[in-house]
């Protein structure tokens, strides 16, 4: 049995997806199971409810081998600790009484980066906690996502606009949400492994604020231009929509940490470079989503 938490996400869908396929029974922790579309619902197992619930992890991990574990982040959380780590308590607990054998984390790169690093340490705290219930843990260590992009699609076609805090012509890698989930549906379908590592995902290419604008403006006919905003501005941004101060913050440190250069001291090399280029996820991904 595998278990999939967050199988409504961008991530977390596809890689129910994928595990569907395969022979091994597969479960679902949901809080909406109508989200799931129906043709793939009735091809697995269904547990409803909260995943940072006790009583429904107790449930959702019983009998299993392995698991997906996804933790966003509640932005309400009191800071990046509580929404990452302490949100994980009750999984980790019941990973380890369970018996679980293997679990497959989505994480942040970053390892080792000597100042804050706000949601990114916090993760990798995360990944720390699960690994001391005794699992096998495979850690997706990941960039920035190209899924971040859809946040701001009302911009992009109303007024040609995309936002980043990065500098305009600073590169840095992005990976496409389609490559970590095979990643994450290929380990878990796989009973071998044991031990605990990161598994850096870096994208296929490093790739600035500029490009990004110009390579949506190639595919999607009409003119995007980057615009660089202040970490300052994004923190403002992140409380006017109802994220805590703590968690604002906590982007801000990570943003600020990526600027500096944390998401580039992994050198890039055949086993971390993933293959979906960012003009190939704006043909597939972007440009279906952009209103008509």
């Amino acid at each position: 049995m595998i278990v999939v938490t967050g199988p409504t996400g961008n991530i977390g869908a596809k890689v129910l997806a994928h595990l569907a396929q395969g022979a091994e029974a597969v479960r679902a922790v949901v809080r909406n199971p109508e989200k799931i579309p129906a043709a793939l619902r009735a091809r697995v197992e269904i547990v409803a409810g909260d995943y940072t619930d006790p009583a429904i992890v107790a449930k959702a991990f019983e009998g299993a081998r392995a698991v997906f574990w996804l933790m966003l982040g509640d932005p309400r959380a009191v800071g990046a600790e509580a929404a990452f780590v302490d949100a994980t308590r009750p999984a980790a607990a019941a990973m380890h009484a369970q018996g679980v054998a293997q679990v497959v984390t989505v994480s942040a790169l970053g390892r080792g980066w000597p100042h804050a690093a706000g949601h990114a340490a916090a993760s990798q705290r995360m990944d720390d906690l699960i690994a001391q219930s005794g699992v096998a843990l495979r850690a997706l260590a990941c960039p920035s996502l190209m899924e971040n992009v859809l946040r701001q699609v009302e911009n992009i076609a109303t007024r040609g606009v995309y936002f980043g805090v990065t500098p305009h012509a600073q590169r840095e890698p992005l990976c496409a949400c389609a490559d970590v989930a095979k990643a994450a549906a290929d380990l878990l379908a796989d009973p071998d492994w044991r031990g605990v590592a990161d598994v850096r995902l870096l994208g296929p290419e490093d790739i600035s604020g500029d490009e990004i604008a110009a390579a949506m403006t190639d595919v999607l006919g009409r003119p995007v231009a980057y615009r660089e905003m202040a970490v300052a501005d994004l923190r403002a941004g992140m409380m006017a929509r109802g994220a805590s101060p703590g968690m604002a913050q906590a982007m801000a440190e990570m943003m600020d940490a990526k600027i500096a250069g944390m998401d580039r001291v992994v050198p890039r090399d055949a086993t971390n470079t993933t293959p979906t280029r960012f003009r190939e996820w704006c043909d597939a991904v972007l440009k279906p989503a952009m209103p008509h």
